[in-house]
């Protein structure tokens, strides 16, 4: 198990997020998110950049609902990296701080998800 390990000096704060795919003339939830925290990778074989885990639910139909009730998870470092789109460097993740979108979201999210 994994001793000692310095946290992370930045964490994503909970809450909802788009990813940079997200077509802001589409549905509210297309490449829509909600964050719930960062997961430690507890065991000494895991490579040292996938030792933090962002814990994540997508809020629109993707393939992970025919798999129950599991969360995605992304090596922490991927959600600082930037992405690469048509030749420019774009934040993979921007947190939503609209309330009336937030709003909507959490309608979703209690839908899709209602064991939370």
């Amino acid at each position: 198990m994994a001793h000692n390990v310095p946290v992370p000096k930045k964490m994503p704060e909970s809450g909802f997020y788009y990813h940079y795919k997200h077509d802001p003339v589409g549905e509210v939830n297309n490449y829509a998110y909600y964050i719930y925290g960062v997961g430690l990778h507890t065991e000494d074989d895991c490579r040292p950049q996938d030792q933090f885990m962002q814990v994540y639910r997508p809020l629109y139909e993707a393939y992970v609902y025919g798999l129950g009730k599991l969360f995605d998870l992304r090596p922490l470092h991927m959600f600082y990296e930037p992405a690469v789109v048509d030749g420019r460097s774009v934040r993979r993740f921007t947190k939503i701080t609209d309330p009336a979108i937030i709003a909507r979201l959490r309608e979703i999210k209690a839908q899709m998800y209602p064991e939370e």
